[in-house]
């Protein structure tokens, strides 16, 4: 299950972030294209173990799903795909590899808690 060192890379990447900033994270913001070969839900629960007994544990992984869109080479337009089966422009029928969107797998925004300092 390759979610699960996706997840802990995240989580690595998060850590890291909270670290240098100084800050709680409370949320994980990412895209997940439709053709990235990561299963969400396999990822959501992979990052929920991935989280213990770290400084994330609590947080939440907020997935943003990404359609596949294609770039038609006769229309000279992107499209959104209507079917994986066929890689064809979903207007004039024209196929296609060119593809826009839809293989993300991006970290693109942290939810974050100032941490207060430590009374001396």
């Amino acid at each position: 299950m390759h979610e699960l060192s996706i997840a802990m890379s995240i989580v690595e990447l998060a850590e890291e972030e909270a670290e240098r900033r100084g800050v709680q994270i409370n949320a994980v913001h990412l895209k997940l294209g439709v053709l990235s070969g990561v299963v969400k839900e396999a990822l959501l629960s992979c990052y929920e173990m991935a989280c213990e007994g770290s400084p994330l544990q609590g947080s939440r992984l907020v997935v943003k799903d990404v359609a596949i869109v294609i770039f038609c080479p006769n229309c000279r337009a992107q499209r959104p795909l209507t079917s994986m089966q066929m890689f064809c422009c979903p207007e004039c029928g024209t196929p296609t590899s060119e593809i826009v969107h839809g293989k993300e797998l991006e970290v693109v925004a942290l939810e974050i808690e100032e941490c207060m300092p430590n009374p001396v």
